[in-house]
């Protein structure tokens, strides 16, 4: 088994309502263990439509998956799609109904048993995977030593669907290789001058490893992906290589093993023994929101303020008035007196403030949408830096610039 299609099926999905979540999943779960998605179709909840894909998605791979389009109600095209494709007929499984009624009786909801019944009819060829996180099963059909699995298409359900059933049947069924994994994370250097930096090295790696040069931000994530049938051997084999990597790259490279700029910023901090604190103003909390996403960050992170008010900046952050009277609101000094406030507040080694437009208006001082300023003090050396982004939407604004805070905080740290 080599390739993989995935079929997104659902009108809320195309009509842009709903975000395909599943995909993205489901193909990052299928890599691990050697199996390369070739095809990802979203199409609308109509039989035809869906026979037609799954015709197409048979020549194209050896492994199809669809999500959605399985409801509780009697007009359930995927069933019938299937059913129709597949030369077969819907019958009930009384399986499938058992473990439907102990699923309800657990949460006190017998009493719509009867409407959800319909989900217990599958087709009769079927090889039926329990969904224990919802009412909907999943339905594995075969065709031609092809697989088809249909999953419903709610992401909490697909998840351990995937991960707890699918994944491990295929891996015993098929004898699948290893697929080991490592990121070495790259900053201070363009993608272009890394490439020939790396150059020789790159074309000495063995040929079961693949290497990848992924840009976020400011950041060059080189993913290097072993493959094999020996794990142990497989992740030996990618340590051995990453150091003959190290001496090209040693002033660039801010980890080794972690890949979100998160989780890297955590090590440091922990390893290091510093705390932070954060004063934000246009990410309205993005940068608090990223740092506390990492467990543990209790450890270091020691509080945040969002001033978004030009009020609340002089009076909780103690901005002076008379500075934002003079450099307004979105300015290099504004920014500056807000790290220097937080830091005084938390009693933090380091702090982060940003101040700016992330739109879609201009602001109250008249800057221009997609203007921030943010400053990074550690101890009392502080840098203070200026992004214009026009062409980002707002939360995309928001997203960015803590990132790119994040990236620039490790940065300094490592050559600190």
């Amino acid at each position: 088994m080599e390739k993989a299609v995935l079929i997104t099926i659902g009108d809320e999905i195309l009509s842009g309502n709903t975000i395909d979540t599943n995909s993205n999943f489901i193909a990052s779960e299928l890599k691990n263990i050697g199996i390369k998605v070739s095809q990802i179709f979203t199409i609308s909840d109509e039989i035809e439509t869906i026979k037609n894909t799954l015709a197409i998605a048979f020549e194209l791979g050896d492994l199809i998956i669809t999500t959605g389009g399985l409801g509780p109600t009697r007009d359930d095209k995927t069933k019938k799609a299937l059913a129709e494709f597949f030369d077969d007929e819907i019958a009930l499984d009384e399986v499938t109904f058992n473990h439907l009624k102990v699923y309800m009786e657990r949460r006190g909801r017998q009493d719509i048993l009867e409407r959800n019944k319909e989900q217990a009819f599958v087709p009769t060829k079927s090889v039926v995977f329990q969904n224990h996180y919802g009412t909907a099963p999943c339905m594995m059909m075969e065709q031609n030593g092809k697989l088809c699995y249909s999953l419903p298409g709610v992401p909490y359900e697909v998840k351990p669907l995937i991960k707890d059933q699918i994944v491990p049947y295929l891996q015993e069924k098929f004898n699948l290789n290893y697929i080991h994994s490592r990121i070495v994370s790259v900053v201070g250097i363009p993608e272009s001058i890394l490439a020939d930096t790396i150059e020789n090295w790159e074309l000495a790696l063995p040929e079961n490893i693949a290497l990848s040069y992924l840009p976020v931000g400011t950041r060059v994530k080189l993913r290097l992906t072993a493959s094999g049938d020996n794990e142990d051997l497989l992740k030996q084999q990618t340590e051995e290589e990453i150091q003959k990597l190290l001496p090209f790259i040693k002033d660039h490279v801010i980890a080794t093993s972690e890949d979100k700029i998160e989780n890297i910023l955590a090590e440091m901090l922990t390893d290091r023994k510093l705390t932070i604190s954060t004063a934000e103003s246009c990410t309205g909390g993005g940068l608090a929101k990223m740092i506390t996403s990492v467990s543990g960050s209790s450890r270091y992170f020691l509080g945040g303020v969002v001033a978004y008010a030009t009020e609340k900046k002089v009076k909780i952050l103690n901005v002076s008035q008379e500075t934002i009277d003079q450099y307004t609101v979105v300015s290099e000094e504004v920014a500056q007196e807000m790290a220097e406030g937080v830091q005084k507040l938390f009693d933090s080694h380091i702090s982060l403030s940003t101040t700016g437009v992330a739109g879609p208006g201009k602001g109250e001082d008249g800057k221009e949408v997609g203007t921030v300023f943010y400053t990074i003090r550690i101890n009392d050396q502080e840098v203070t830096s200026k992004l214009y982004m026009p062409h980002l939407e707002r939360v995309d604004f928001m997203d960015f610039v803590s990132q790119k805070i994040i990236q620039d905080v490790v940065s300094l740290l490592v050559n600190s």
